[in-house]
């Protein structure tokens, strides 16, 4: 009987001395790979703001599957806004982080995937905010600071913008305004404003009267292009005017030097697949019978257009998770290893902890 026992402590021994495997942390490239292919996922899904880019990776757990071998992760990771709108579909790593001038924001996001051949995410939340302007006001003094996107010069700014940018155009259709996503405002030869909004195409051609643009209904179809837009507004003195001939004070002039605009048009997702489904079908000659919509809006090289190549994405659907404003969290320590990794980004603002 003692043979035996000491057989089974031995046994034991052995079995407990095998090295185990270390369990992953942030430094691991394939919990980075995990968390970066996440945020993919995340962007397409969502449905409004901006792209987010990812910041690092603050903490995870992770569990092996017994039976289908596949792995399940749980990831804190933290995130910063980028330049790029969500309408454009562009993949994170090619947008560039808002910095320190551009009203960042920053925030993080609970992410749930599951990995087997691909990362598939589960489910999310990101909570994000401003940087505060005081912490801006430090670094910069100088910097733009944020408005209230309800105020009247706010949408003025955007109207100005927009109306010059339907003058230049040449495409097909005019454009309206969506939404105003961003504002702020700054002192340069005199009070500056500076918003960032998206347009929607309209029914009504190049051909139709300036007096009836008010009253053109966006393009209610699938088809209808979007852009996101960047458009400022110098609030010049009288000398910057001209007067006409009765002694009329003339604006345009005025407007028209004092207000700038730089659009990006983006083909629309549903064109884009139907476009390639046809591609792979013929030889070309039944994409012109069946996308005559799309040949309506011919896209020009100009300096206020900038077309953005197409990217085959899910549309989004933006059931997967949320991404609400919330001030910064009391967070505890990570518990995986090498957790927090290191930041990607910090703006010059090392007391915030981005």
């Amino acid at each position: 009987m003692s043979v035996f026992l000491l057989v089974l402590c031995l046994a034991l021994l052995q079995q407990g001395g095998r090295a185990r495997p270390n369990p992953p942390g942030c430094n691991s490239p394939e919990v980075v790979r995990v968390a970066e292919e996440a945020l993919e996922q995340i962007n397409q899904d969502r449905t409004d703001g901006y792209i987010l880019s990812l910041n690092r990776l603050y903490n995870l757990s992770h569990t092996q599957g017994k039976e289908t071998g596949g792995s399940f992760y749980k990831l804190t990771i933290d995130v910063m806004e980028t330049k790029c709108h969500i309408t454009s579909r562009k993949p994170w790593k090619q947008c560039e982080v808002r910095n320190i001038g551009d009203l960042p924001v920053y925030g993080e996001c609970e992410v749930s995937a599951s990995v087997d051949s691909q990362v598939k995410l589960q489910n999310y939340s990101c909570a994000l905010r401003e940087v505060p302007a005081t912490a801006v006001v430090q670094v910069c003094p100088d910097c733009p600071t944020a408005d209230n996107l309800n105020e009247p010069v706010v949408k003025e700014t955007a109207n100005l913008s927009l109306q010059r940018f339907n003058e230049e155009s040449r495409l097909a259709n005019y454009f309206t305004l969506e939404n105003i996503t961003r504002a702020s405002s700054q002192w340069v030869f005199g009070p500056s404003y500076f918003v960032e909004f998206t347009i929607v195409e309209t029914v009504c051609s190049r051909t139709t009267d300036a007096s009836e643009l008010s009253s053109c209904p966006p393009m209610d179809c699938q088809f209808a292009h979007r852009g996101f837009c960047l458009g400022s507004h110098v609030a010049h003195e009288d000398q910057f005017q001209i007067r006409l001939p009765d002694g009329k004070k003339d604006s345009s002039f005025h407007n028209r030097k004092a207000v700038d605009v730089k659009c990006e048009i983006y083909e629309p997702q549903a064109a884009a697949v139907e476009e390639q489904t046809h591609a792979k079908a013929d030889s070309g000659h039944t994409r012109h019978q069946h996308h005559n919509h799309m040949h309506l809006h011919p896209h020009e090289h100009m300096h206020s257009v900038t077309p953005s190549s197409a990217h085959t994405v899910s549309e989004p659907r933006g059931t997967l998770g949320t991404v609400v404003d919330r001030p910064a969290p009391h967070r505890s320590a990570p518990s995986a290893s090498s957790c927090p990794g290191q930041h990607r980004h910090n703006l010059g603002l090392d007391r915030l902890k981005l």
